[in-house]
């Protein structure tokens, strides 16, 4: 985590005038801690109270912007916060029994979204406004391509019975959660949506 906010630092004083890069280098190196947790067996007893530490730090460095490269992103968001809290959810709803779903929440976020976001901007396409929020052809894409190969390797990871039509309809589920963006809402509520999925369909 500390080497993903060191490059975050160092991205925003590079390029100051690209504020969402900094912010989608943290959002997107977030994502393999989960994995990665999971394959050294991390129990939920130290997971948990690690990831509500990160959470009320985020908090705090949403209202006082403590570290700009994270936050600062000129619209009003609360991404870095609902990231957070997801991942505290997460852990705490699925870590004991279905990891794989907790890691497949928190990848999709990461990647799906992260990716979404940057080559989305980076990528002009037609584009349409949600809620106060742009979207675009190509990030729609991006996002969908992006959860589809997220949740196939964990289907091949873990032996999942989770079939192709399933996949394709928590993609689906996943890509029309990033479209209601407001408020960084879709921080929570893909990671959230996408794990509930993967666990009933797998049930």
């Amino acid at each position: 985590m500390a080497g993903v906010l060191g490059s975050a630092l160092a991205r925003r004083q590079r390029w100051p005038n690209q504020r969402e890069l900094s912010r989608k280098i943290v959002h997107i190196g977030t994502g393999p801690v989960l994995p990665l947790a999971w394959v050294f067996h991390v129990p939920a007893s130290i997971a948990v109270p690690c990831a509500v530490v990160v959470t009320l730090i985020a908090f705090i460095n949403h209202r006082w912007n403590l570290l700009p490269a994270v936050e600062d992103v000129g619209r009003n968001s609360y991404g870095t916060v609902a990231y957070g809290f997801a991942i505290c959810l997460l852990l705490i709803l699925f870590w004991a029994e279905n990891p794989a779903a907790a890691c497949a929440g928190v990848l999709v976020m990461a990647f799906g979204d992260g990716l979404a976001g940057l080559i989305g901007r980076a990528v002009r396409s037609p584009n349409w406004t949600l809620l106060d929020q742009r979207k675009s052809i190509v990030g729609t894409t991006t996002m969908a391509i992006t959860s589809a190969v997220v949740l196939l390797a964990l289907v091949l990871i873990t032996q999942s019975q989770l079939t192709p039509l399933r996949v394709l309809a928590v993609c689906t589920l996943a890509v029309g959660l990033e479209q209601l963006s407001l408020w960084g809402i879709d921080n929570l509520t893909i990671p959230l949506g996408v794990a509930l999925s993967w666990t009933w369909m797998t049930a």
